[in-house]
């Protein structure tokens, strides 16, 4: 006997066109391309949540960049100054330093430039 389309199916494809909601043209009102598109969506969800990270960190290094040059010091001395002051600090909470509070960056590079001399 021939099974057609029950609950189980349907419900399936349900579950995929929901995902595919707001998708352009027939992905998202056909079963099957709209599951070639959620699969997809789902490879590049995983991908890109790898390359924000990198984007965050590359952000984060040119911000400090900037600051350190206005204080007359490369990021690779300012980092190498901080790591031989015992500093710990991220890269995420320097540039927020850099761009938020100067003065707090700027003593920040002095003790740097201390402890490297």
């Amino acid at each position: 006997m021939r099974v057609k389309g029950g609950t189980v199916t349907h419900a399936r494809r349900k579950r995929v066109l929901k995902l595919a909601k707001g998708y352009r043209g027939g992905k998202s009102r056909l079963f099957k391309t709209a599951k070639d598109q959620v699969m997809k969506s789902y490879a590049y969800g995983f991908r890109d949540r790898k390359t924000k990270k990198r984007n965050f960190r590359q952000l984060w290094i040119a911000r400090i960049n900037a600051a350190a040059r206005l204080n007359d010091i490369s990021y690779s001395k300012l980092m190498h100054g901080l790591k031989l002051a015992n500093i710990d600090i991220n890269r995420k909470m320097l540039a927020d330093l850099a761009v938020s509070d100067a003065d707090a960056f700027t003593a920040l590079v002095d003790e740097a430039k201390k402890a490297s001399k």
